[in-house]
Parts: structure tokens; sequence; C-alpha cells
């Protein structure tokens, strides 16, 4: 059966095989116009049956060249879509799982072939992937908009977006065969980002009921959060960065015709040449602390305890993102003080590393790799069933080009879409690889364990042993982590002083 009936009407998908996928369905109405920067606003109804065979526009963008996932379909303002791909033969409460995109917070999209949802579908889950806003349409304040709307939410649009996604899941995934009570969140950098934050915000409580981070970090690595408001140490708050992108487009003032004239600003102009490698400007704000959406940092919510109590599983690759600008190994190792002696002895124990590897090395665990494992262990002190991996599988036509598994690199292996990814250079490898990680995800999202079907065990988590499981270049390992004397000096640093 190809046809759903939604909330705001009817749907007719396209089979292919044994899945049914729907493209394209309004979740909220445009974000255009008037509601550029208000939260999502009820999606209106149609008459007659919408074809839903084609993804909606990805979100608002200036695409990065060199992103995994290029776009399939051209970025606009007009972007609240979502898409679900469902068993053509489906039961009734089926387990539900939401995909949320990377890219920064500037770029990304549903649309990437890579991101198919097909191979869950056939495994018997209902999948969802949607888009939220980016950029400045998603991260933006200004004293208008703060007048305009004083009780709140402001500021962190995209947040709204992913949270109006999961409250339209709850009230039509059914359609689809799909449990509203039985819905796992996943994402991926940015996306893992999202994951962690939902997991923190009161807003989203109750929307989902288990959590897969990949490379989401979950320390506060890039510093303080910016305040809407008020200055957060040496941050200016979000409202002067708008009203510095305001007078940038030569809008001055803080009342309602200079938001009018900013939402009268063509789409082009509020990109302002902003992606992946320009985000560090001083006209775009990034994610912030609202008040309502985000109350405190991810870092914070963990330490305290109060993130939502699900099964979780994190990680991160082993060749994953750290920015280092050590020019020196003494550069690397100041930061850590009365700790420098344990952290030259975990990163440099021979004494002769160069300082790119080592200062890569460091900057990597820092961002990606110990905030990960921070993660997994704070959900086991909350009580909760909790997996932690490392992905170092490298497909088999690039491993004279990556010596490790580059960021995103896991992202086609976790849909088994890696056909997709690497055509005609995929080997059977590479293939039987991508069908075990897959199988992983699978009995995660239907039984809150990932093990089964005779693959390695996966231990649950255990800071006292600290095992992990490895998905290697040869197989998939479950062992006590290699890096752990890395992991525990970096721990030890980000924990100095809290």
């Amino acid at each position: 059966m190809n046809e759903a009936t939604v909330e705001t009407g009817k749907l007719r998908g396209v089979v292919s095989g044994s899945v049914v996928a729907f493209k394209g369905i309004p979740y909220a109405a445009p974000p255009v116009g008037k509601n550029r920067w208000r939260p999502p606003q009820p999606a209106p109804r149609w008459a007659g049956v919408r074809d839903a065979s084609q993804y909606g526009a990805d979100c608002m963008q200036l695409p990065f060249p060199g992103d995994a996932a290029p776009l399939g379909v051209t970025p606009a303002e007009d972007c609240l879509y979502l898409n679900v791909w469902k068993p053509a033969r489906g039961g009734r409460r089926m387990p539900v799982m939401v995909w949320i995109y990377g890219g920064g917070f500037v770029n990304g999209g549903s649309s990437p072939e890579v991101y198919d949802g097909s191979r869950f579908a056939e495994k018997g889950i209902v999948f969802v992937s949607f888009n939220y806003r980016l950029g400045r349409f998603g991260f933006f304040a200004h004293p208008a908009l703060s007048r305009e709307n004083p009780e709140g939410p402001l500021a962190n649009y995209a947040f709204m977006d992913q949270i109006a996604a999961l409250q339209w899941i709850q009230r039509n995934i059914a359609a689809f065969g799909g449990d509203p009570k039985n819905v796992t969140i996943f994402g991926e950098s940015a996306g893992g980002m999202s994951v962690l934050t939902l997991m923190t915000s009161p807003a989203a409580r109750g929307l989902f009921h288990k959590a897969i981070v990949q490379s989401g970090g979950g320390r506060n690595l890039l510093g303080p959060m910016r305040k809407v408001r008020e200055k957060q140490g040496q941050l200016d708050s979000g409202e002067s960065v708008g009203l510095a992108f305001a007078r940038k487009m030569g809008i001055e003032g803080e009342d309602a015709a200079a938001l009018e004239a900013l939402r009268a600003l063509p789409a082009e102009k509020i990109v302002d040449g902003l992606n992946m490698s320009t985000m560090n400007t001083p006209t775009y704000a990034g994610p912030m602390l609202d008040g309502k959406i985000v109350v405190e940092t991810v870092e914070q919510a963990f330490l305290g305890g109060r993130q939502a109590k699900v099964p979780f599983i994190a990680g991160a690759n082993n060749m994953d993102i750290g920015f280092s600008f050590a020019r020196t190994l003494e550069d690397v190792f100041k930061p850590f003080g009365e700790l420098r002696e344990r952290a030259e002895a975990a990163y440099n124990p021979g004494g002769n590393g160069d300082v790119r590897t080592v200062g890569y090395q460091v900057a990597m665990d820092r961002m990606m790799i110990e905030p990960a494992r921070f993660t997994v262990k704070k959900m086991i002190e909350a009580g909760q069933k909790a997996w932690h991996y490392r992905f170092s599988y490298v497909a088999e036509s690039m491993r004279k080009q990556w010596p490790g598994a580059p960021h995103a690199t896991e992202i086609p292996f976790v849909f088994n879409t890696v056909k997709a990814k690497y055509g005609d250079q995929l080997t059977k490898s590479d293939q039987a690889m991508s069908e075990m990680v897959h199988a992983y995800w699978v009995d995660f999202v239907k039984n809150g364990d990932p093990n089964g079907g005779g693959r390695p065990v996966w231990p649950v988590y255990d800071p006292g042993k600290d095992v992990l499981i490895e998905f290697g270049p040869e197989r998939a390992e479950a062992k006590p982590d290699p890096w752990k004397a890395r992991l525990d000096v970096t721990e030890a640093l980000a924990m100095k002083g809290k």
C-alpha cells in the first residue's frame, strides 16, 4: 500500500522492492516571510492526494565542496520537510528511527544518497529523516525578535525545528505503522550534537526513547555558549551578533522596521557566504543558551545527571575531527599543566613524535574521542545501559589515502549505503563490514541492545574495564580501549576546575 493519511492530508509514496518511501512531507509551514525566525508554525492542509515521490528542498545554505554527503536537491528557504521509509508489508507498532544530519549546523540536508533509509525499512523499521534550518536561518537573535516574542523561545530555530519534527512523529507515525512509544534518535557530527542537545532539553522530554551519537562531542570544547541577551564572559550576546549582521546588510535600529527589513532580505543575503569553511565569523552566532530550549550546556547537564535516561550508544572515528594550531610540542603539552608528564607519556612515549601528529591526536581526543566516552560513562552512572564504539574501518579503495577512518566515513556503513558511496570500488570486505555495523544499529533500535545475530558480543560499557567495540580494518572486536591512557589524561584535563 503506497498511500497514507496524516493530519494535513493524504500522501502517495513510491514502492521500491519491499519498501515504500514517502518524501517531501511538510511537517511545518514554510519558514519564509513573516515566519523567518519564528518557531515552526503548523503545516497547512492540502486537498486531494499529495505526491510524495520527491525530496523537498534541503534548507538554504552555501554547499560545501568537500562535503562527505553532497546534497541531492537544490537548497531553498522553504525546507521544513521530512521523509518516511516503511516496509511495504509492514505491520503495526514497528520501531521508529529518526536521523539528524550533520554539517556544522551550516550545511547538510536529508537528500544525500547515503542517507537513504531503505535498508532500515527492509529490516522492519519505520525510518524518518527531516530538514532543519541552518546557519543564520537556524540560529539568530536580534532585539526586535526578543520584543516580538518576549516569552520565547528565541534564537535556536534549528532545535525548534528538530523538536517540531519529533512532535509530528508522535502525532502521525502510526499512519505508517510506526510506534510513537518506541522512537530512536541518532545523528552524526552536528546531528550527534543535536541528539545530545535534545537529551538535555526540557522541551524534548518524552519525544524519544533511545539515542545514538556518532562523533557528536559532549564537552564544551568550542568554549562557552553565547546567551541570547547578555554577554557571557568574553562572548558578545546573540543579539549583538545579530545587530552586527544587520549593520553589514545596511539595516540599523532595534525596532519592528529593522526586523521587517531583515525578513525582506533575499535568502542568499542571509547566507552571505556562510558554510563549514567560513563559520568563524562575527556575524554568525551558532547555538545559544536561550533558557527554554537550551537551558545549559550538554556537559553541564551530563555532569549533573540531568540528561534523558534512555538506552544509549556513542562513539567516534579513529581519525576524527581535531584542530591543532600548535607549532611546537611545547605548545601541545603546555595546556596540561601539572598533568604534562602523564600527557607526554600517553601521547609521545618515545619522545620522538612530530608536532603535527601529536597535536592532532591531542586535539581529536579532546574534541571527539574522550567526549564520547564521557557521555557513555555518565549514562552508565545514571543507571542506563550504554555502549561505546570506535570506528576504524577504511574502505579498501581508500586505504592508500587514509591512514584511519576520517570524520563521517562511518555513515554509509551504518546506513548500509556503501554501494552509493563507493560504487564499483566497493569490495566484499567493505560490504561485509557494512552489513555488520548496520545490524548492530538495527538491533539496538528494535531491542534497546545492539547484540544479536551471532555477531561479536558488544558488552555494556563498564568504567572499570573500559571495553569498547572497535570496527577495525580486519574485523569488529570488543576489547579494552587501547587509547585508555590518552583518554584518561584528557579527561583529567577536562575536569580541572569542575
